[in-house]
């Protein structure tokens, strides 16, 4: 029998797929009351009211669907599509971090068939720049990042992902983002549990967002929810999403 939360957003999934072409977390699933943070930027923040609670619990079931969705097209793609994919998000990368003063870069390490990011980031601490990568250190608490190079010790994080295995915190100025999908106003569909949301509100000074995906997880919108935050830039095989500005610069 199909759930009232189905059926309500059973319209919305059909009309996105017409116009479809990272740590891990999976706290939204989890913890409900997560929308409440108080660091969290919030312009169209609302009361918690019974209306508010039933929307986030439908939009919570409908983004768990296209999360794995999204996922098990991602896995799917050709390993040379992938390939190729993540040279021309490389490049693309260069071109905007050119841009960029970025004194320490926060980066992901890949999983379940993300874009690549080591070979780009080796290349980077080759020419001096410094590196960190997150760390989950307490569940429902932002993360923290601690400095990387290559060949330093490492250790299993959460979902055996690697993380350094000592190191005090840091503060990167610039984030590259891992994103199952992404909508027109760059916001991001993670893992479900909100670390990177968390994370950004924390911060005493927020760094530079640069969301990553391939092109085949754009959709039309994630249902964005005032505890989500958009991310400054978004980069794809197909070069810097080109919404971007009008999103966050309107």
């Amino acid at each position: 029998m199909t759930s009232r939360a189905e059926r309500r957003l059973s319209k919305t999934a059909q009309a996105e797929a017409m116009e479809c072409s990272s740590p891990p977390c999976m706290l939204h699933e989890l913890d409900p009351g997560f929308m409440e943070h108080p660091h969290r930027p919030s312009p169209t923040a609302r009361s918690p009211t019974a209306t508010a609670v039933q929307d986030w619990e439908e939009v919570r079931l409908w983004r768990k669907a296209k999360r794995a969705v999204l996922i098990e097209r991602r896995l799917a793609m050709p390993a040379a599509e992938r390939a190729a994919h993540n040279e021309a998000i490389t490049a693309a990368l260069i071109q905007v971090l050119s841009s960029f003063s970025a004194a320490l870069i926060g980066f992901f390490w890949p999983f379940k068939g993300e874009y690549d990011p080591r070979p780009f980031v080796r290349s980077l601490h080759a020419k001096g720049t410094r590196l960190a990568l997150p760390v989950v250190v307490e569940k429902a608490k932002p993360l923290i990042f601690r400095e990387w190079w290559p060949g330093m010790a490492m250790t299993s994080g959460i979902w055996n992902i690697p993380v350094p295995a000592t190191g005090e915190a840091v503060e990167p100025d610039v984030l590259l983002v891992p994103m199952i999908g992404f909508d027109r106003q760059a916001f991001r569909l993670g893992y479900g549990g909100g670390y990177y949301d968390r994370t950004l509100g924390a911060l005493p000074t927020r760094p530079r967002t640069v969301g990553i995906g391939f092109g085949l997880s754009q959709i039309a919108t994630i249902h964005p929810q005032p505890h989500d935050i958009p991310m400054d830039l978004v980069v794809t095989e197909r070069g810097l999403f080109p919404a971007i500005a009008d999103a966050r610069h309107a």
